[in-house]
């Protein structure tokens, strides 16, 4: 089927299913205009070299001078990427994008020296400035860069650094290339016709209950990984090296270090999470085992791990009613919560709802301090995936709005770490509603094994995910050579202790890592795992009432960052320093096997 003959042309789409990008900028020209204000403004941080330390009201000017910009600069690229995502055919959408990372490098190289000048600054005389009332709105800002002082640069290192920062990203950027553009994976023959295998239909064709369609569909995809699989190590092997030399350049003791820095992540964290999930991977082979028994299959593959084990549910529901359901589902937070939600998904238009052609694929939240908390999505009325998108991007609006109108713009935006606690939670609470409400005995079962699979996919694919990179970047670390041969041979050890005996490893599967964009965000995935893992803990303490749960959840979702992760972690409820959370969410895994096995 061509996509593009099956869906409309973005001007043919009723103006009522878009998003109002006219709450950003009413035309192109008032973004042309800002556009060029910028790049005046940007040449006004030549004003503040050199006097950083003079008085706290010549650094305060400084940080209200650089906070503007980049106020005025995130509105700016927030209208350049939903532009471009609505119609990416679009060469315009391209071109906004294109000179607002531009802008976006020229503004980082004029900046660099703020960082280090302040750091520069002897110690009583900081501790004066920081200390002064005309500071105060900046206290956690200079609290985090005085943190990081020893491994800042001198100014003329800190540029140098900034003026490759493009460079670094040519990894990156040659894999996604090669990956989304070049790679062709031909067709796939099912009852349907010939359907072209791409990353988006990839799902598609691991779910079809037809062994031999899901067999071809995988044989195709990493037969053509294998094809490349040089070129692939040498592209990730840059990556880490870039990672290794950053982490050597700022005096870090090696890359995982650097990236936990900046969120003040103990390395325990991450270790204890990989720890507590290999300790408890019995429950994961006993799913897949279950599975091979469900398909009646002497060996079980990994194309034969994501077929639901209940083959079909009857399932419809419009968009409209998909926002009732879910506005259901999230009422335990309370009716401030549902009365900002509801009108942002319908009337408000957040949501661009529908496909149309040239459209991104996928979906993604993508708010900012001055725009409301956009939606895309790609809603289809018979996918039941559909309302756990939205459930799951409407997590992520509500994060924003509450941060943004709670929290000074320096302290707003949140990071990665607890992003995904607050979509994840959304569709528990979409769940535990469903369950509630259905009758249905083949969609409880549905329902159980897809929050099964949100538990494998989440908390137990990642965490394999999270421990080779660990093992990647300390292979280059040591000075030894990353091989595609080393590769293959470190994700097939990893591949035999997540999966389990009872696992066929087909050779061509050792090439996984070859085809995950997330690499190339070093030490990223492990997040997902730790997302997940407070959603669930914080999920229950609200269905469960107790006591302060509501509130303090809502707390953390209006504390944008205004404090490190764990610590806001551990105001909303749960501390991730601890197994406890992750053992409890894989004992709950177990349990919802149970649960589906008397379901089958």
């Amino acid at each position: 089927m061509n996509i593009q003959e099956s869906t409309k042309p973005r001007n043919s789409v009723k103006k009522s299913d878009t998003w109002d990008l006219e709450k950003i900028y009413k035309s192109e020209k008032l973004w042309e205009n800002d556009f060029k204000q910028i790049q005046e403004m940007i040449k006004g941080y030549k004003e503040f070299i050199n006097k950083l330390g003079t008085d706290a009201e010549t650094l305060k000017k400084c940080l209200d001078f650089d906070t503007e910009l980049n106020r005025k600069f995130e509105k700016l690229g927030s209208y350049a990427f939903l532009t471009h995502s609505q119609d990416v055919i679009s060469t315009n959408g391209q071109n906004m994008v294109s000179r607002y990372h531009t802008l976006g490098a020229n503004a980082v190289e004029a900046s660099s020296f703020i960082t280090p000048e302040i750091l520069a600054i002897p110690k009583k005389r900081f501790e004066t400035l920081q200390n002064d009332p005309l500071l105060k709105k900046y206290k956690r800002v200079l609290d985090r860069i005085i943190r990081s002082k020893k491994y800042v640069l001198n100014k003329n290192e800190e540029r140098l650094l900034a003026l490759q920062s493009e460079v670094a990203n040519s990894s990156s950027t040659i894999f996604r290339q090669i990956n989304d553009g070049d790679l062709k994976f031909g067709s796939v023959k099912t009852g349907d016709g010939n359907i072209d295998l791409s990353h988006s239909t990839w799902g598609l064709f691991l779910e079809n209950p037809d062994r031999n369609i899901r067999k071809k569909a995988f044989e195709k995809m990493f037969l053509k990984y294998g094809e490349f699989e040089n070129s692939f190590a040498s592209i990730y092997n840059s990556s880490i090296k870039q990672n290794v030399f950053m982490a050597k350049a700022r005096n870090y003791n090696s890359a995982i270090e650097r990236s936990l820095f900046k969120d003040n992540v103990p390395l325990k964290v991450y270790e204890q999470l990989i720890e507590t999930v290999k300790d408890n991977i019995k429950i994961n082979h006993r799913y897949l085992n279950l599975v091979k028994k469900s398909l009646k299959i002497k060996e079980l593959h990994f194309y034969d791990t994501y077929v639901p084990l209940v083959p079909s549910v009857n399932w419809k529901m419009t968009y409209d009613k998909a926002v009732k359901t879910i506005i259901g589902a999230v009422a335990p937070l309370g009716i401030d919560y549902t009365k900002k939600l509801e009108p942002g998904l319908t009337t408000k238009r957040w949501v661009d709802r529908y496909e149309n052609q040239g459209k991104r694929s996928g979906a993604f939240s993508s708010g900012g301090y001055d725009t409301p908390p956009y939606i895309m999505m790609n809603y289809k009325e018979e996918s039941l995936q559909g309302i756990y998108t939205l459930a799951h991007e409407a997590g992520h609006s509500m994060h924003t709005m509450l941060s943004a109108a709670n929290q000074d713009f320096v302290d707003y935006d949140y990071p990665i770490f607890v992003a995904e606690v607050a979509s994840t939670f959304n569709e528990q609470l979409l769940t535990k509603h469903l369950l509630s409400t259905v009758k249905d005995k083949n969609m409880k079962a549905y329902l159980i094994d897809r929050e099964i699979n949100q538990i494998r996919n989440t908390l137990i694919r990642q965490t394999m995910f999270a421990e080779f990179e660990k093992v990647s970047h300390e292979i280059v670390e040591k000075g030894e050579p990353l091989t595609k041969d080393r590769l293959k041979q470190e994700y097939k050890k990893l591949l035999e202790v997540y999966f389990g005996e009872n696992f066929k490893i087909d050779e061509s599967l050792t090439m996984e890592w070859a085809r995950i964009p997330h690499f190339y965000s070093a030490f990223y995935v492990y997040k997902y795992a730790t997302g997940l893992t407070a959603a669930i803990a914080l999920s229950e303490k609200v269905l469960k009432k107790e006591k302060d749960a509501q509130k303090r959840y809502l707390n953390f979702l209006k504390s944008g960052a205004s404090k490190f992760p764990l610590d806001l972690l551990k105001d909303a409820g749960i501390d991730l320093t601890d197994r406890q959370p992750v053992s409890t969410v894989m004992a709950r895994m177990d349990t919802l096997i149970t649960e589906l096995e008397s379901l089958l």
